[in-house]
């Protein structure tokens, strides 16, 4: 379901195997998580977070076939609802993760599985094959108010949260970064592990303090992470610069 891998300051976190939809349900949530807590425990100073997925889809969102399972539309609704709470601790932890983080989207992000890829501090995109869309105006789901709240902290302007949550618009990459979602794009998806490579080098080489980063992030999103229950600090690391 995924693999994690260290290579220098660098954790590789890559979604794998299944039907390659890497839907988001009870079993990969909590992979997730595991997987975010070991990178947590052994993080250092200038450790760095890369998230990418293997096949044609970074993630396509909830499993609704899970949840349809379940047999009548009440339990799929409690299904539904159950993978909305469990999800929205994997969205604070990536926030609260001490250490920049990079979402590689070499392929399809939708609903659950974009704001899988927004909870990242950068999103780098393939061009040639892929988009992002929030489905849920599509299939009569109405937004968790974290989603909501990623959504208002992470589009900045009005007339593209409206495009992405009230047209349900599917978003190429070149769409994506005029919107300012995603940072850049690439012709593929090698090019686009290898820039996410490129910068999390660069962001590795600075070195910086995980838990000052970390709290800097927090400050950065106040309603995203009050919803998410993660509280700021003052943090003070005593250092020569001081």
């Amino acid at each position: 379901m995924y693999t994690l891998e260290k290579r220098g300051s660098i954790f590789f976190l890559t979604l794998t195997g299944g039907d390659e939809e890497h839907r988001l349900n009870p079993s990969l949530i909590a992979s997730i998580r595991s997987a975010l807590c070991e990178v947590r425990q052994q993080s250092t100073r200038g450790s760095v977070l890369i998230t990418t997925a293997s096949g044609k889809f970074f993630s396509n969102g909830f499993d609704l076939a899970w949840a349809q399972a379940a047999g009548s539309t009440a339990a799929a609704k409690d299904r539904v609802s159950h993978m909305v709470r469990l999800f929205k601790p994997v969205v604070a932890d990536l926030m609260s993760l001490p250490m920049p983080t990079i979402a590689a989207v070499t392929g399809h992000a939708a609903a659950a599985g974009m704001i899988l890829a927004m909870s990242h501090d950068y999103v780098l995109m393939r061009s040639d094959r892929g988009v992002l869309y929030m489905s849920e105006l599509d299939i009569g789901m109405t937004f968790p108010d974290y989603f909501t709240a990623m959504m208002r902290s992470k589009i900045g302007s009005a007339a593209a949260r409206r495009n992405v949550m009230m047209k349900a618009m599917k978003l190429r990459a070149a769409e994506a970064v005029a919107m300012g979602i995603v940072d850049s794009a690439y012709d593929s998806g090698d090019a686009t592990v290898d820039a996410a490579v490129r910068l999390g080098e660069e962001l590795a080489s600075r070195k910086w303090d995980g838990q000052v980063y970390g709290e800097i992030r927090k400050s950065m999103h106040p309603e995203l992470c009050g919803i998410l229950g993660l509280a700021d600090k003052l943090v003070i690391i005593a250092s020569s610069k001081l």
